[in-house]
């Protein structure tokens, strides 16, 4: 029997994203998630007959927006498809799609190598180098791996099917003719774990440029993994049949569905000796309970969809105008930031990848350093205590009551010296309560350190009288008692003696005792 020398598995995904767009993409009904069922739908998005669809500008702009993100080239001239299947939910029997011209070619993602397992890594055995067509695809010194996005093209969503408890399943058309970007990438991924990564990745991007909300859970966000092996047997390479694992809708399902997926064809291919044939492919759903795939459907190529141009959406020029525009929204992509972050402010990995999970976030900490000298004090007070008390809450920075001003004010108030870390945290807490600014609230509290020397040498002066125990204990090497008599100073300060300053005058009282 001839026996498997290697395998290796090889990905590409279909990203199906929903896009912010106030209307659907041909009508101008609402377009918003969740409501009660069939109720934003027209003609145009039932696909009754004599409707008339209509481009949406703020739809194409989108997704060149999209495009741009993922470094792609944008089409000036493009059109729209009409893609012919059955399904329940698809009430006028096609989908209009983009199919030989797309909006958005050639671009490319590129992963972070450190986000990858440590076997998987750059310098490992299993990290590979060049991509399936032969090209270099680790850059920067092994700082990145880049899988390269074929085309991302427009199209509509469908309706959903609702299978309730029952004999009966139902369809709410209300998502029918949402618009969509299908985002293709080249088969340029080679493990589970990779597939996941790009799609997470991916999701930030989209997420930074306002392109969508990328919920997953909701469904505006999934993911079709095409899979399939090469295997060599003997020395010889074979390939086998492609798999397309449909409408996965989490990280983990990615993850999961591919890896069950790859060795379920090695099974086969040991067992059936099937072989790639380009015409051919299956699809396959995944079963999350019982963690395998299931066949749903063969499909034999692309001519089941019987492709035709749109009949009543004319081809169209994609204006120089609408691409400034979009490019003028996609601005400072996450990962750029973080990089720049660390340089600018000496953050931690961990402090530049917090205040980057979101554009706003970011750019409210930068608002707020730019007020101090403190970078590093300011990322701390953000994610420490205003990041702590927002997930608290379930809140977002667009929800925060006060100003990167106050955090700024808040900073330099402690830095001065003026009140101390412990106080600031007082401060703070009041702020959110009041939204005044630290000043306001430092004055009314009476908070504000005493640094004068002589005030403060009076208060030791006082403490070390009143404690003669203790300074009998510390002369006879109890060295413990100079921080409980520091703790009296500052309860008879109320808090207000600067502490350096207080613990350097009791130490120096007691030594010349």
């Amino acid at each position: 029997m001839p026996s498997i020398d290697k395998y290796e598995i090889v990905i590409g995904c279909e990203i199906h994203t929903q896009l912010l767009t106030k209307t659907k993409a041909f009508c101008a009904c609402e377009n918003r998630y969740g409501g009660i069922p069939n109720t934003r739908v027209c003609p145009v998005c039932l696909g009754l007959p004599g409707a008339m669809p209509r481009v949406s500008k703020g739809y194409v702009e989108l997704g060149s927006v999209a495009g741009l993100a993922l470094n792609c080239e944008i089409s000036r001239f493009t059109k729209f498809d009409r893609k012919h299947y059955f399904y329940p939910d698809l009430a006028k029997g096609y989908q209009i799609t983009q199919y030989d011209i797309p909006l958005c070619h050639d671009g490319y993602v590129d992963l972070p190598m450190h986000k990858y397992p440590k076997e998987q890594q750059f310098g490992s055995e299993k990290c590979r180098t060049k991509n399936f067509i032969g090209n270099d695809c680790i850059i920067e010194n092994g700082k990145y791996r880049r899988v390269r996005v074929e085309r991302i093209h427009l199209e509509e969503d469908v309706g959903k099917s609702l299978h309730l408890q029952g004999s009966h399943s139902y369809i709410d058309y209300n998502r029918s003719g949402t618009p969509l970007i299908e985002i293709v990438t080249k088969p340029d991924m080679t493990s589970p774990e990779e597939a996941a990564l790009f799609m997470e990745t991916v999701q930030e991007i989209l997420r930074y440029v306002k392109v969508t909300n990328g919920n997953l859970e909701e469904g505006n966000m999934r993911c079709d993994a095409n899979i399939n092996l090469n295997v060599w047997e003997d020395g010889k390479l074979y390939h086998t049949p492609i798999s397309e694992i449909k409408n996965l809708n989490s990280f983990r399902s990615i993850r999961d569905a591919c890896a069950y997926e790859a060795q379920r064809q090695l099974k086969e291919f040991q067992e059936d000796r099937q072989e790639f044939n380009p015409g051919f492919k299956v699809t396959m759903g995944w079963d999350e309970a019982k963690g395998q795939t299931v066949v749903q459907r063969t499909k034999n190529s692309f001519v089941d969809y019987r492709f035709v141009v749109e009949p009543d959406i004319k081809p169209f020029s994609v204006s120089e105008e609408l691409i400034e525009n979009a490019k003028s929204k996609v601005g400072e992509l996450p990962e750029a930031k973080r990089t720049r972050l660390k340089k600018d402010y000496g953050l931690s990995d961990f402090d530049v990848e917090t205040l980057t999970s979101s554009r706003d976030l970011a750019v409210w900490f930068e608002e707020a350093a730019a007020g101090t000298k403190n970078p590093k004090r300011t990322a701390n007070i953000i994610l420490t205590e205003l990041l702590a008390k927002l997930n608290e809450d379930k809140k977002t920075i667009n929800d925060v009551s006060i100003t990167p001003t106050h955090i700024a004010e808040l900073v330099n108030a402690i830095d001065s010296k003026k009140i101390s870390s412990a106080q600031g945290k007082v401060v703070f807490a009041k702020m959110l309560e009041t939204n005044k600014m630290p000043a306001e609230i430092i004055k009314s509290e009476g908070m504000e350190v005493v640094s004068d020397s002589g005030a403060i040498e009076a208060i030791v002066d006082k403490v070390i009288s009143a404690n003669p125990k203790a300074v009998a204990d510390f002369k006879s090497g109890k060295t413990n008692v100079v921080g409980w008599l520091m703790g009296q100073v500052m309860k008879e300060s109320k808090g207000k003696a600067n502490p350096a300053e207080a613990s350097s005058l009791v130490q120096k009282k007691l030594s010349e005792i």
